[in-house]
């Protein structure tokens, strides 16, 4: 019997203890509940980024993180801004410059910045009507740009002209010793096999450990016009020059083959008038029977020029 009655008095101490600690956290959510639902005036820290930042200016590394605002809010909303701290970006490429400082006006970004953190501005202020910040000026430069683009054209095709870059050259700013060495960029590089037809298409510029500039443009077109190619050949004779007075030289062959390779659409205009071979007297060493012959006048439209016999065989008669 003593030991029933023991355990029925603790049975009731622990359903004492469970409705007390029931009721404990009721009245707490309650209270909470109702703490959360009166109004307050607090001010609380907002974190910030930069976005558009002006690409010639370079702005100073001591820049607010972080806004004060004074809000007026139920308690449940200025115990969310304080808990999950939403962050507003701000639009430098809207701020106004003033004595070496981008001016940014929170008035004239109002909708922006309600957008932005779900703020009524009729509640909420911003302790300071403008944030400023220090910039440096960046200096601005046109560089050229080289095209790292590797064609590899099918058999009988080919092209007259070098791969064409639009635009050719983009404007970079960045601290004046980088932009002063700063003479050229590349393009990233780009490989296209067994082309037929014309090529065109989009490059990045490689800024790769360029990290300090900015750059107003970083992909470029390209094009190239692509031809069929053919092979042709012509005669054409053999020219001495420095010839010294009185000397009189025989050679042979007395005339060479050209072969070269065109575009169809101009093989008709190749003529053996158009080229020249000629081989320096000045050249020769005592002791030496040939002569080497170079091609020094051919058309500008024509390529992959050589020719059949190089070594000239003289014979000098004084």
């Amino acid at each position: 019997m003593l030991k029933n009655l023991k355990f029925k008095r603790i049975s009731i101490k622990r359903s004492s203890l469970k409705t007390f600690g029931f009721f404990l956290l009721f009245s707490s959510f309650i209270w909470f509940s109702v703490q959360i639902s009166k109004e307050y005036t607090q001010i609380i820290d907002i974190p910030v980024s930069y976005v558009n930042i002006p690409l010639d200016k370079s702005i100073s590394k001591e820049r607010p993180e972080n806004l004060k605002l004074r809000i007026q809010d139920k308690g449940f909303a200025i115990w969310y801004y304080q808990i999950f701290r939403p962050e507003v970006e701000l639009d430098l490429g809207k701020a106004s410059t003033q004595n070496g400082a981008l001016v940014y006006n929170f008035e004239a970004n109002r909708e922006s910045l309600e957008d932005q953190v779900n703020i009524d501005f009729e509640r909420a202020r911003f302790i300071k009507d403008n944030l400023f910040i220090d910039f440096q000026p960046k200096k601005e430069k046109k560089v050229k740009l080289n095209p790292r683009i590797n064609l590899s054209y099918a058999v009988g095709y080919s092209a007259s002209e070098k791969v064409k870059l639009s635009p050719d050259s983009i404007k970079v700013s960045g601290p004046e010793g980088i932009i002063d060495t700063l003479q050229s960029l590349n393009t990233v590089y780009l490989k296209i096999n067994n082309i037929k037809s014309n090529v065109s298409g989009s490059v990045k510029v490689d800024t790769s450990n360029l990290g300090m500039l900015s750059f107003y443009t970083t992909e470029v077109a390209y094009s190239q016009e692509v031809e069929k190619f053919t092979e042709g050949s012509v005669t054409v004779p053999v020219e001495i020059k420095n010839l010294p007075e009185n000397t009189n030289i025989s050679i042979f062959p007395k005339e060479v083959l050209v072969y070269f390779q065109v575009n169809l659409r101009q093989y008709e205009m190749v003529e053996a008038e158009n080229f020249r071979v000629v081989c320096d007297f000045n050249d020769i060493d005592e002791g030496d029977d040939f002569i080497i012959a170079s091609i020094v006048k051919s058309p500008s439209f024509v390529r992959n020029l050589r020719l059949n016999e190089r070594k000239i065989q003289f014979v000098i008669k004084r």
